[in-house]
Parts: structure tokens; sequence; C-alpha cells
């Protein structure tokens, strides 16, 4: 895979840590999803996005757990919705996505770096 980013294009990425607050069926998505609001802290504030994650996580799985989530890309209206954030997750072959994770409960709005 050769497409390398220079060290100021990768600082342009805001991956922050967020804690999910809330957690619904997105039933007109084209693709099983569930639309997520998530808190990133004082500084960020709350946003809300959907997430193809069904496969492997309930909504009440997902309830007050903490992600990782790009929070400066440009809002994405799907359907009726407006997503304000990217989740992040490792996708496998056949699509299943694993959530990426803090291992221990940190600071909402936390910057990965």
């Amino acid at each position: 895979m050769e497409n390398n980013l220079s060290w100021s294009e990768f600082e342009k990425t805001e991956m922050r840590i967020g804690t999910i607050l809330e957690v619904h069926d997105f039933p007109e998505a084209r693709k099983p999803a569930y639309q997520l609001t998530i808190d990133f802290g004082i500084e960020i504030g709350v946003r809300k996005t959907s997430a193809q994650i069904t496969k492997r996580y309930s909504k009440a799985d997902l309830l007050d757990r903490q992600i990782v989530a790009v929070v400066n890309f440009p809002k994405k209206q799907i359907g009726k919705f407006m997503s304000e954030c990217l989740v992040l997750g490792a996708v496998g072959v056949d699509g299943d996505v694993i959530l990426l994770a803090p291992d221990f409960r940190i600071e909402n709005g936390l910057r990965i770096g």
C-alpha cells in the first residue's frame, strides 16, 4: 500500500474519545445500522452518527461504552439523519466491525495522537 501521508496531514485528523449516551435502531438505513448519540466532553459536546455495527453489538452492549471517533469530517446526510462524526473500527472481510476503544475509562474528548 503506497499512499503515504505527511505528518501534518495526519495531525489534521481529530480522533477523540467519546461515550455512547443513546442507541436507536436505524430502519431507514440501506444496511443494518444504529443511530448513536455520543458525548465528546465539554469542548466538542454531543454528536450523532450512524454505524453499521449490528452484527457484533446489541444496543445494550453499546450504552455507556467509550469509543474512538473522528470529529472533524464534514457532516453527512444519511436519509433523514445527519451524521456528525465517524466511529472507528476494524472491518473484517464479512463486514463485521470491531470498535476501537480505550482499555481504561478516560475523559471524554481526549485526542488520539
